[in-house]
């Protein structure tokens, strides 16, 4: 991560403000000297190369499933919490800060970050919560109360049903009367969980009571509320800042349309296509949210805008850092946690909104690299992380991560790997820089979205800058279409094989090609791979390489032949270098058991050796062909048929916990249910079964 772009200007800042605090007489200045980062990862990370630079002591803290993670060694002063789900637990992480002599805690966001009651239990412990008081946590956290807040302030807001009746057949009374699509949403959390489109009367019941399990799952409560849907939404934010002297500013907004599973996937400053007047408009408007809560500190005002008519509704306050927060740092020049900072420890903000609405300049954006599976509905996924190469970062090229080549990817917490912003003058120069630093990105392991932000960022629609949060969906056949594997991609992936599982040539060895000896004509024979072709799995690739020298070959391919092909390899990197006749083709392969990951070209491509017919058999007989497979670990949470039932294609099966996402497994085909292997409350393994269906002409 690179915070050269600002630290110039933050340090002059912090000099500036010091030396102002004495007349700051209303406000107690309280200098922060150690804070207990109260989080991991990224942000984690992020919080503490700040307070490093500022010369503030930081403590960590991590789980038992984070212990070799990257942010768990930050700190010379790193504390052990226990199990997975520690870092909820607010009285161990105050009893920390208080033995650590922690004089502060950043919760960076999730977890504690929105939490009330932590923020104003720090507070009666003497301990500074580097966030906003507990009253204005408290009065944004619930969307319901929040929304009559936002109509007392003259914000405007989506026309809906907010209160405290959560009878169904009253809720959806309501829905009726608003008009279908609605949007039924959890009034409390975010990260899109807890919400679902209701598109009609008949759909409503299933959609509310999925809503309301997931929102008790992931807050604890599953109040809810129901709100039309707007059907061409844009999803822009303002990221605003407030002290203790009654200073509000924003700070820019930010487009974060292009969603799935309602959560963010990239993000830009500021919003493309924006009429000036709105943009200033929702600014104010964004301000005015804050000041009526009394808010301090960092915090981010979400509003809906319908592309249709070019108005604007109050959706929600996140009222903590955000995780998209560098994408306005990059085109404001400044250091939001180093605000945060100072804000908490007593001192006014740094900028007016002039000052600020001075220094906005050029275009940012920032894609989230998670380990999901865009191809099946972007479920997560985990693992190893066996090869990770980034992008160079500059002062236009950021990247903040909370994980190394080597880290385990577990099913705890949430699946992303890391964040790419980028930053150009105009929004053309960024986009450019966002698609070049994608195809320098490499993972190798869990399955991830790189390869598909490389198509976002090249949709036409995208580059127009005609974006709304059902932008996936809308262009869903142009994000996922076929693309055919090069024939060069085989071919590497082949003499990958071989070349490593042959005998490295040695003069002194006179069974080595290079010796010319005994073992030169059996180095020299045709040598065939298999390979399982990617885009219809039922056919096989064979490549066949017959040897001209040490490192040349004659490449075979099904029609396609590639004569005297010369090689240079390396397994210290895995890279691989052939001179075709054709061009000039640089890869690197990394091989884990029969998987290959091949990155070449600034693209990955993902392939498997083809298992021999007589180990399938040796094998014997399985269920696999007619089970529905876990598709990552999970914990089973509903079984929504039984042993006996006939399903159609489509059907809800079974709905399932990870990563901390609700996902329904739905039924492949149509047929009957011959086995359930597993039942609520198990925990399972990817690739286990969860419904055997009967095979065809199987008595029931």
């Amino acid at each position: 991560m690179s915070l050269r772009p600002f630290l110039s200007t933050r340090h002059s800042l912090r000099r500036r403000l010091y030396s102002s605090a004495a007349a700051a007489t209303e406000v107690q200045h309280r200098p922060i000297r150690n804070i207990l980062i109260a989080n991991r990862g990224e942000i984690a990370l992020r919080v503490s190369r700040t307070a490093s630079l500022s010369g503030i002591r930081t403590t960590t803290i991590y789980t038992l499933p984070d212990s070799l993670s990257e942010h768990a060694h930050a700190s010379p002063y790193s504390i052990n919490i226990g199990p997975s789900n520690a870092y909820l637990d607010g009285e161990k992480i105050i009893r920390i800060a208080k033995e650590q002599g922690c004089d502060a805690v950043h919760p960076g966001y999730g977890f504690l970050s929105e939490n009330a009651k932590f923020a104003e239990r720090c507070k009666e412990e003497g301990i500074v919560f580097i966030g906003p008081p507990g009253s204005a946590i408290e009065s944004m956290g619930n969307k319901s109360a929040s929304k009559d807040i936002m109509l007392a302030a003259g914000v405007p807001c989506v026309p809906g049903y907010h209160g405290s009746n959560q009878d169904p057949s009253f809720l959806a009374a309501e829905a009726d009367k608003m008009g279908f699509p609605v949007l039924i949403k959890a009034v409390k959390g975010g990260g899109g969980k807890g919400m679902r489109i209701a598109t009609s009367a008949a759909e409503f019941p299933a959609m509310l009571e999925s809503a309301k399990s997931e929102s008790k799952s992931s807050f604890g409560d599953d109040t809810v509320l129901v709100e039309r849907y707007i059907t061409t939404p844009r999803h822009i934010e303002v990221q605003v800042f407030a002290d203790a002297f009654g200073n509000c500013v924003a700070l820019g907004e930010r487009d974060c349309s292009v969603q799935r599973r309602h959560q963010k996937i990239i993000e830009e400053s500021p919003a493309p296509g924006l009429d000036e007047a709105i943009r200033k408009d929702i600014w104010k408007k964004a301000r005015d949210a804050a000041l009526a809560v009394g808010y301090q500190g960092a915090g981010t005002v979400e509003f809906i805008f319908d592309n249709d008519s070019g108005e604007f509704f109050f959706m929600e306050m996140n009222t903590r850092l955000q995780v998209e927060h560098p994408v306005t740092e990059m085109v404001c020049g400044q250091d939001l946690v180093a605000w945060q900072v100072m804000v908490a420890s007593g001192l006014p903000l740094p900028l007016t909104q002039e000052q600020v609405e001075a220094q906005l300049t050029g275009h940012a954006f920032e894609a989230r690299i998670y380990a999901e599976n865009p191809e099946k509905g972007f479920i997560p996924d985990s693992g190893k992380l066996l090869h990770l190469s980034t992008p160079k970062t500059t002062d236009d090229v950021r990247i903040d991560s909370g994980f190394r080549q080597g880290d385990e990817l577990t099913t705890f917490y949430d699946p992303m790997i890391a964040k790419l912003i980028v930053r150009g003058t105009t929004r053309e120069e960024a986009l450019a820089k966002l698609r070049l630093a994608l195809e320098d990105y490499q993972v190798a392991g869990p399955s991830t979205n790189i390869e598909f932000l490389k198509t976002l960022a090249n949709h036409p629609s995208f580059i127009a800058g005609d974006v709304e949060t059902g932008f996936i969906k809308k262009h869903n056949d142009s994000l996922f279409a076929a693309k055919e594997t090069p024939v060069e991609v085989y071919a590497q992936s082949a003499l990958s094989i071989i070349l490593a599982e042959s005998q490295a040539p040695k003069s002194s060895d006179p069974f080595t090609a290079l010796a010319g000896g005994v073992g030169w004509a059996s180095n020299y024979q045709k040598r065939v791979v298999t390979l399982d072709n990617p885009n219809t799995p039922d056919t096989k690739i064979i490549v066949e390489l017959e040897p001209v020298s040490p490192a040349c070959f004659n490449i075979t391919i099904g029609t396609q032949i590639f004569p005297n092909v010369a090689v240079r390899h390396s397994s210290a990197d895995n890279t691989l270098s052939s001179y075709f006749p054709h061009t000039r083709v640089d890869s690197r392969i990394i091989r884990d058991g029969s998987s290959l990951y091949v990155f070449q070209h600034g693209k990955q491509h993902r392939l498997s050796l083809s298992q021999p017919a007589w180990l399938e058999k040796l094998s014997g007989p399985s269920e696999a062909k007619s089970s529905v497979l876990a598709p990552m670990p999970c914990k089973v949470l509903r079984v929504e048929v039984k042993e006996g039932d006939r399903v159609v294609k489509d059907q809800a099966l079974v709905v399932i916990e990870s990563m901390k996402m609700e996902t329904v497994i739905r039924s492949p085909k149509e047929g009957v249910v011959k086995r359930l292997p597993h039942g609520e409350g198990d925990v399972v393994k990817a690739g286990v079964g969860l419904v055997v269906f009967e095979e065809e002409g199987e008595d029931a």
